[in-house]
């Protein structure tokens, strides 16, 4: 798989401000893309007043969460310990899995990073724009923290992004705390948390077993569906591996479509798209969709709420697979009619929140 450069993501063009050396330099090499993120970067950025879930009060919830986020960022790398204690690989392992799951995570996984799964270059910070991606560790350890059903059924309202960025706090701090503990055993290790990643989290999540990418190109997990927000650390420390999950998710993607239907901005195909080597490639138009995010005010999350897995539905909790079954997928297709009707959606806010 080839590698992507961070400065291409939209989320990087997105803060380059005019004027700028990164400004100047990405608009250099790709004049085609100067246009659209112009015209992105007059609108207000989420959870700011002039879009159209802003709320005076609760909107500020979501932004403090990435002001915290922002602030413990250079926690990320901090020196190792002169001090090497020997482990034993299978036993660290389970320690380490448990240490997460002690911190409140629903999922943990550790799988061989690969060259694929790491950027080329860092674009997400003028400091280190440009920089060469250059980590040498052999192991990451994936987690994910799962997102309250209720508040991403609200989703595209504030509610919604309360809860993503409350998650991407979780993972965050777990993240530190397994860097923190390998550090202290004498080993190298790095936490890559919200803007400040150097390798692709969906891609080593399901490389570690977490579950599969879905049409809607985010992880989904058997049991939580879409609603998992991902955490990363990576490490030198020998590691036990864990296998790939296959539990039939493409031949569900296939007949489903429920992700593409309700995707407010039409971002994500319809249509079934195969690679070379057969299996299904789902893409995703993010210049549509992170356009659409502007507008609202949150990062949607539609495509979280209308995936069948993240709904708890009795059909998918007793399935062992859905690999070449359609008759079971259409049963749990017809319990989410049943059940939702075409789309997912909670109106207002929890009481705490109104």
């Amino acid at each position: 798989m080839k590698r992507i450069d961070e400065r291409d993501i939209i989320f990087s063009r997105a803060n380059y401000q005019r004027g700028s050396k990164c400004y100047e330099d990405y608009y250099l090499r790709n004049p085609e893309k100067k246009e659209l993120d112009d015209s992105l970067r007059s609108r207000p950025d989420l959870c700011e007043e002039g879009t159209m879930t802003y709320n005076e009060i609760n909107s500020k919830m979501a932004n403090c969460a990435f002001e915290f986020l922002s602030d413990i960022d250079h926690l990320c790398e901090k020196d190792v310990v002169s001090e090497k204690i020997k482990v034993d690989s299978k036993t660290i392992t389970k320690r380490l899995k448990g240490l997460a799951k002690q911190y409140g995570v629903s999922v943990v996984g550790v799988t061989k990073l690969k060259e694929s799964h790491k950027y080329t270059h860092r674009g997400r910070k003028e400091s280190s724009y440009g920089d060469e991606v250059n980590l040498n560790h052999k192991y990451a350890i994936v987690f994910g923290c799962e997102m309250d059903k209720e508040m991403i059924n609200r989703s595209p309202m504030v509610s919604e992004v309360i809860e993503t960025t409350k998650c991407y706090v979780d993972v965050s701090i777990v993240g530190m705390i397994l860097s923190y503990f390998i550090r202290s055993l004498g080993y190298d290790a790095r936490n890559h948390m919200n803007a400040n990643y150097l390798v692709m989290p969906v891609l080593l999540a399901q490389d570690a077993g977490l579950g599969e990418i879905g049409r809607n190109t985010i992880l989904t997990n058997k049991d939580y569906g879409s609603r998992l927000r991902l955490g990363v650390v990576t490490t030198d420390l020998e590691l036990e591996l864990d296998e790939p999950a296959d539990f039939g998710l493409e031949d569900f993607c296939n007949m489903c479509k429920k992700c593409s239907f309700n995707c407010p901005s039409h971002s994500l195909s319809n249509e079934t798209k195969t690679s070379s080597d057969g299996t299904y490639n789902w893409g995703i138009d993010v210049d549509s969709c992170y356009t659409k995010w502007r507008y609202l005010g949150t990062d949607c999350g539609m495509c979280i709420s209308a995936c069948p897995f993240s709904q708890n539905l009795e059909t998918i909790k007793n399935a062992t697979t859905f690999k070449d079954n359609p008759e079971l997928i259409q049963r749990a297709l017809d319990e989410f009619k049943k059940k939702f009707g075409s789309r997912v959606f909670v109106p207002g806010n929890p009481s705490w929140l109104r």
